[in-house]
């Protein structure tokens, strides 16, 4: 595991179903072959080495007759699955009143149909392990919470062009992340609008930027990179993506012309 609080709550997870398989007197591959898992994983799990996934706990939790305990800690082994970057932007995703977001490069994650944000991971170099992809997949997912949660938190997104249009999972996939844009437009609270590529003034050379503005005012920005990624405080720094991403909104489409882009590549692609 990346962080030890994610690794605490696998121990503990492992310490208590090794407790109730030693209660009800099985040996691990007993265990196993109740619940339909290997030997090998019941012993990944109980030192904290694998995380469970749901159906492990449900079916555990039944055979060691564990009357829901077991069951119980799915919300928490589900939230350490996730890597720990990600729960940290999402505990300030949940703070926010307000967002906001350019992509440069890609789909914002936050509007990634699942499909695609699998493509993205799966073309990674060096190349992530299909659980891994799987994990990250559904972390990015588990964060699409923020457009349902209440209050709701104004969301404005600025895509470049060329992200409409590079077909990553393949075409069929293109046209259904473009379908979602156009749903996820539809939402009061969301705002989507497109920089053309025709653009010859563009405050966002340098690169996608990430507002958050959170309930008690104050104002963080979000930066990732090659190999890394950071929270923002810095008040002056703030201030200057502040700048700049207020400059693209200007530079994009308005809304209504960017929803009819988004339609227009839509019908290219069909």
């Amino acid at each position: 595991m990346e962080d030890e609080e994610a690794a605490a709550v696998l121990r503990t997870v492992g310490r208590q179903i090794k407790m109730w398989r030693e209660a009800a007197g099985k040996k691990q591959g007993e265990l196993g072959a109740a619940i339909g898992y290997g030997e090998e994983m019941v012993s990944s799990v109980e030192r904290g080495r694998r995380i469970p996934k749901p159906d492990f706990l449900d079916k555990a939790d039944e055979a060691l007759g564990a009357g829901g305990k077991l069951s119980a800690m799915k919300e928490d082994v589900e939230r350490a699955r996730y890597p720990k970057k990600v729960r940290d932007l999402a505990k300030l995703e949940d703070e926010a009143v307000e967002l906001g977001a350019y992509a440069a490069l890609h789909i914002h994650g936050l509007l990634q149909i699942p499909e695609y944000a699998q493509a993205l991971y799966e073309m990674r170099r060096p190349a992530y392990a299909e659980e891994e992809v799987e994990r990250l997949v559904a972390a990015r997912m588990a964060r699409k919470g923020v457009f349902e949660r209440t209050p709701r938190p104004e969301i404005t997104f600025v895509q470049e062009e060329a992200t409409l249009r590079r077909p990553i999972g393949g075409r069929m996939v293109l046209r259904r992340q473009l379908e979602h844009l156009l749903e996820m437009n539809k939402l009061r609270h969301v705002s989507i609008q497109v920089m053309p590529l025709d653009r010859e003034d563009h405050a966002g050379m340098m690169g996608s930027i990430r507002l958050l503005k959170l309930r008690d005012g104050k104002t963080l920005g979000h930066s990732e990179g090659q190999l890394y990624d950071r929270v923002i405080s810095d008040p002056r720094e703030v201030q200057v993506l502040e700048m700049r991403y207020g400059m693209i909104r200007a530079q994009a489409l308005p809304p209504r012309e960017s929803v009819a882009f988004i339609e227009r590549v839509l019908g290219e692609e069909t």
